[in-house]
């Protein structure tokens, strides 16, 4: 395998005295579909200028105060804080992480995890205005503008918590300037058109996760280590169904939390173990 450090990937190292950065929480979203009797899974390049620029990762960000939503049963009836807390083993808050799993996935994808009570979300069957109107939320999030649960509201939609499944936890390296504590959930696509925002990406695919990982090893596709891994947990399925009904059943004991050590070499990283 290619050495991880060889890759052209921008990762912001800490200095001495940064290297006990609070971890920020962050939830990410593998998206997949059926396709040619396997899965394929969204995958987008980063703007070199950001953290992870250059390498090709799933969508996913920070947790905002705003994914704090209060009244949240009105948004998620089909999944609790109480059981989603319990999916990832923390006494409370727990849905936030779906939150922000899908308020991102929309923002870095354009895909919007939500529907209303006649589906027209994810079955595509939205008329031209409608999207139009969709798309003008997403501009404004791009632009920083906190209207993820006025779209919500609009639309009448629910958010689609209960259809993603939790599987990993993966903790940011500490020669790392910027440290996450990152969730990451899977979800079936709807039949909606996944494209790249432009601005922290400025590429995008589809792609089974076999041949990415083959990419990969053949230096061509740069990744770093979660995605890596991700992507070998779900190589092997040939079906979505099948895939999400088995993450779903996943126990906690069955999802370590990762965090991987690292050595800076003449500049660069190096996995030292995870």
């Amino acid at each position: 395998m290619n050495e991880y450090q060889n890759y052209k990937i921008n990762h912001t190292l800490a200095n001495a005295n940064e290297s006990n950065q609070p971890l920020i929480p962050a939830a990410t979203v593998l998206l997949v579909r059926d396709h040619n009797s396997t899965i394929e899974v969204f995958m987008i390049k980063r703007a070199m200028k950001t953290n992870f620029g250059g390498a090709w990762v799933f969508p996913g960000g920070k947790v905002d105060s705003s994914d704090d939503i209060k009244n949240i049963s009105k948004y998620s009836p089909l999944l609790n804080d109480e059981e989603a807390s319990r999916r990832l083993g923390i006494k409370s808050g727990g849905l936030i992480y779906w939150t922000a799993c899908i308020r991102e996935c929309f923002e870095e994808s354009g895909i919007l995890l939500a529907d209303d009570e006649k589906r027209k979300i994810s079955l595509g069957s939205l008329n031209e205005t409608e999207i139009d109107n969709i798309n003008h939320y997403k501009k404004k999030l791009l632009d920083g503008k906190d209207v993820f649960l006025e779209l919500i509201d609009t639309f009448d939609l629910t958010l689609s918590t209960n259809e993603i499944a939790y599987i990993s936890h993966w903790i940011t390296p500490k020669i790392e300037k910027r440290r996450y504590s990152t969730r990451f959930f899977i979800a079936r696509c709807p039949n909606q058109l996944a494209s790249h925002d432009g601005l922290e990406g400025v590429e995008s695919r589809w792609v089974e996760p076999k041949v990415a990982l083959d990419l990969y090893e053949a230096g061509e596709f740069p990744m770093i280590m979660p995605t890596i891994k991700n992507l070998e947990l779900i190589k092997e399925f040939k079906n979505t169904q099948t895939l999400l009904v088995l993450m779903k059943d996943k126990s906690i004991t069955d999802i370590p939390k990762v965090e991987p050590v690292f050595d800076v070499v003449d500049g660069k990283p190096k996995l030292v173990s995870y």
